[in-house]
């Protein structure tokens, strides 16, 4: 089967795709996989509109990306364990992955990729934020670069979901995650340059959900650098904003990008199913 009816329409110049012609219910052929494939390298974050799956054939789809790994703090759905679902309810109030980060980097070997589909949307709102990475990396001066270079970081879960935390303990009882690992024990020690496995591309890796400080500087001395690359990262240039709705699936590059969940729809009820492909040790 040839790949003549996949098209692929980028969102913004910096990151972010369209893929339409391709039905992810079904297996598919190589030259469509190698299509997908090359679109995800190139633009970092695939949106598929109009998709109608179950969770097999979303776990089918992930695993053309790799061997699928467990969320540490919860389980999948019954018969499912790789599929996590997040709900929002109308009367909760707290909004999963409202923060900027690339999804557990607290673990030595971080995801490869995250993928989500939308099983409920709220009328308005609920929308997602990318940010690219290495777009963000290279507008650094040459200075700040050779600096960054050799640095390492110190990323916790602790900092997010720390045992006895009433807030983290909240957040996840309104999310339906259950906290099922102790988060003082996940603690990793990561570049804060990354380059991608696949294609040396360097980006920025550290973020404000999970970095802590540098390794072998203090945190006062870190806070300053680590805030002004967060703000660097989050100009609108290095950015993409995708909406969802009921059959959206959305797969992205945790090598490559940073995400937020946008917490703009209070009243109304959001179910996404989220499923995570295992990653290696970033360098």
């Amino acid at each position: 089967m040839g790949t003549s009816g996949i098209t692929v329409t980028p969102v913004t110049g910096t990151l972010g795709a369209d893929v339409r012609g391709v039905d992810l219910s079904r297996p598919l052929s190589n030259a469509e996989w190698d299509r997908i494939h090359r679109a995800f390298l190139d633009h970092h974050v695939l949106r598929f509109p109009d998709q109608v799956m179950d969770p097999s054939a979303q776990e089918t789809f992930a695993r053309r990306f790799g061997p699928l790994a467990p969320y540490p703090f919860g389980g999948g759905i019954p018969g499912h364990p790789d599929v996590l679902e997040i709900r929002k309810n109308p009367e909760d109030r707290r909004t999963f992955g409202n923060v900027w980060h690339s999804d557990t980097t607290y673990q030595d070997e971080p995801p490869l990729a995250t993928m989500l589909l939308a099983r409920e949307t709220p009328p308005t709102g609920g929308d997602t934020v990318f940010l690219n990475t290495h777009a963000a990396y290279e507008a650094l001066s040459p200075g700040l670069k050779r600096m960054l270079d050799g640095l390492r970081w110190i990323s916790s879960a602790h900092k997010r979901y720390a045992d006895g935390d009433a807030l983290a303990a909240q957040r996840a009882a309104s999310t339906g995650v259950k906290l099922t690992e102790s988060a003082a024990r996940l603690e990793a020690v990561h570049p804060v340059v990354r380059r991608h496995p696949e294609t040396g591309r360097p980006g920025l890796y550290v973020n404000p959900a999970h970095t802590v400080r540098f390794e072998d500087w203090t945190d006062a001395e870190s806070a300053p650098v680590l805030e002004f690359l967060y703000r660097h990262m989050q100009r609108p240039e290095f950015e993409c904003r995708l909406g969802w709705r009921e059959g959206t699936l959305v797969v992205w590059d945790n090598r490559s990008v940073q995400h937020y969940a946008v917490d703009d729809y209070a009243g109304h009820r959001r179910v996404m199913h989220r499923v995570t492909i295992a990653g290696d040790r970033p360098f």
